[in-house]
């Protein structure tokens, strides 16, 4: 007798261990046989108090950022909330966290309970028909300010007097003297996410890549004027060849961490990026103006603020080397790709920004900051010339949503100014 409960121990370990899918499904099964009432209790309530809950995308920095931020603002504008009184609930999607002071603060201003009890609760939710008004759709277009809120709405998230004191002894150990003013450049390369899971294959993105390199003219034109320039990055292929004192590689200098990467987006004056997941800390979350560089593809340019300043890619043909009208951009078809491979398959090569055209923005966002911007008399008409191209009632590929609400950036005046032929 005991040797047989021996043996059906045994018996058990193997096929536990052999099948660990299995063992999660028996996990799931048993749960979700507890969770049923609590479930239905829910659906009870709900004339009186809708009760709904969804998955925070935690694992990418732009989407746990731009995406819960406007979460919050529709939910304070009315925008795809219920109108009656609900109370809402999130966990997160992923065990990685990609910044834990992001999270800490997030926590500050939602109800995020623990995976293993919510997910559960959620998927049995959907075995049930009827429950979609329990669900969270975290706001209209992940991280697209279609209706323009951040320029309306105040941010959420405020540092602690205790975080104040460390964000600032930060600054100071970096090198950041007191009320001297900095600027933020993040420049992607395809090291983050290399890094962050080497098993997954990212090279679809390799399009988005820019040379750190391009941007030391822009900033030693801003350490000139008295400016920090914070070179930004968790992990980059190299550093910024610059000696200028002004200009700090936070990035391989050994002293970046999740919280120093929050404040210093929070705190800069405005921040230079090519369109990464760590520009939504400083424009989405913190409302800071942003220089967007090197964007692509040109179709999802960040269109909804009138605090950002952009500079598309240039889209060039592989043979022949012939640099696409903005028209021939759209007659391709292109402007909504977001694979490598594609457009290499087109015969496509993207053009980066050039150094110079890179620092003549950035200085044209200083005069403005300044107050000492002058347009020339013909940079409106350049403007609109751009913008009656551009196709502004775009519909986004996957969701069928719009991409673009009222539109408010603005193309850096010195490019349009020197890309006159391109305007057609």
């Amino acid at each position: 007798m005991t040797k047989n409960i021996y043996r059906f121990i045994d018996m058990s370990v193997i096929v536990f261990n052999k099948n660990g899918k299995f063992f999660r499904l028996f996990c799931k099964v048993v749960f979700a046989v507890l969770l049923f009432p609590l479930v239905m209790l829910i659906r009870l309530i709900r004339p009186f108090l809708l009760v709904r809950w969804g998955g925070m995308i935690n694992s990418r920095i732009g989407h746990f950022a731009g995406n819960t931020e406007l979460y919050l603002c529709e939910r304070e504008a009315g925008i795809n909330t219920p109108k009656q009184h609900c109370l809402d609930f999130f966990f997160f999607n992923y065990a990685l966290v990609c910044n834990q002071q992001l999270s800490i603060m997030w926590r500050r201003n939602l109800h995020v309970l623990p995976f293993w009890l919510l997910a559960p609760i959620k998927m049995v939710n959907q075995l049930i028909p009827g429950g979609e008004e329990h669900e969270i759709d975290n706001s209209t277009l992940h991280d697209r300010d279609i209706h323009n809120l951040l320029d309306q709405i105040p941010k959420h998230l405020e540092f602690t007097p205790e975080e104040e004191r460390l964000g600032r002894a930060g600054l100071s150990e970096m090198g950041v003297p007191i009320n001297t003013p900095f600027v933020c450049l993040q420049v992607r390369d395809s090291s983050y996410l290399s890094a962050h899971d080497p098993s997954f294959d990212a090279s679809h993105h390799d399009y988005r890549d820019s040379d750190i390199q391009n941007y030391v003219l822009a900033a030693e034109e801003l350490a000139a004027r008295g400016y920090v320039v914070v070179r930004m990055g968790a992990v980059v292929k190299q550093a910024i060849k610059t000696t200028h004192p002004n200009v700090i590689d936070y990035a391989v200098n050994g002293q970046r961490n999740d919280f120093m990467d929050i404040y210093l987006g929070a705190k800069c004056l405005f921040s230079i990026s090519t369109g990464t997941g760590w520009d939504t800390v400083p424009a989405w979350l913190f409302r800071r103006p942003m220089v967007g560089t090197n964007l692509a593809p040109i179709g999802y340019l960040p269109t909804f603020s009138t605090e950002f300043l952009l500079l598309p890619k240039r889209y060039v043909q592989i043979e022949g080397h012939k640099e696409l009208s903005l028209s021939e951009i759209f007659y391709s078809g292109l402007e909504q790709c977001l694979k490598s491979s594609v457009y290499h398959s087109k015969g496509i090569k993207l053009k980066e920004n050039s150094p110079e055209e890179i620092r003549d923005i950035v200085v044209e966002m200083v005069d403005r900051l300044n107050g000492a911007w002058r347009p020339l008399h013909d940079d409106e008409a350049l403007q609109s010339s751009f913008w009656k191209l551009f196709p502004t009632g775009a519909i986004d590929a996957e969701t069928g949503r719009p991409l673009h609400g009222e539109v408010r950036a603005r193309l850096g005046a010195q490019f349009l100014r020197d890309n006159q032929e391109w305007l057609q």
